[in-house]
C-alpha cells in the first residue's frame, strides 16, 4: 500500500493542472541501483499493463507496476520543506538510505 499526504495531494493535482494532466493516474516506481539505493521516479500515466496496481489515497489514483510493488510497499508520499525549498519525498521503510 501507497499513501499520499494531503499536502502532497494538493500538490500532485496542482501539478497536474499546470501540466494539463488532470485526472491520469500517478505512476510511482522504484529501482534499486548498483549500490543499493533506490531511485524513484514519477509521473502522469494513462497506459495500464498487466499486472499494474492502482491504490487510492487523498483522492489520487497511483499505478504501480509489478516489480516496484514490494519496494515501495508503506510507502507515504509527501511534500515538504528541505533546505528552504519545498518538494516531493518518498518515505519508505524498504529503502536502506532510510533507515
Amino acid at each position: 500500500m501507497i499513501s499520499v499526504t494531503p499536502d502532497a495531494a494538493e500538490q500532485i493535482r496542482e501539478s497536474a493542472k499546470l501540466g494539463d494532466t488532470q485526472g491520469l493516474p500517478l505512476r510511482i516506481a522504484v529501482t534499486r541501483l548498483q549500490n543499493g539505493a533506490f531511485h524513484y521516479a514519477m509521473g502522469f500515466d494513462d497506459n495500464h499493463h498487466e499486472g499494474d496496481k492502482s491504490f487510492q489515497s487523498e483522492g489520487i489514483e497511483i499505478v504501480v507496476a509489478p516489480p516496484s510493488l514490494e519496494l515501495l510497499n508503506g510507502t507515504v508520499v509527501d511534500y515538504v520543506e528541505l533546505e528552504g525549498k519545498k518538494e516531493i519525498i518518498f518515505i519508505n521503510p524498504n529503502d536502506p538510505d532510510q533507515k
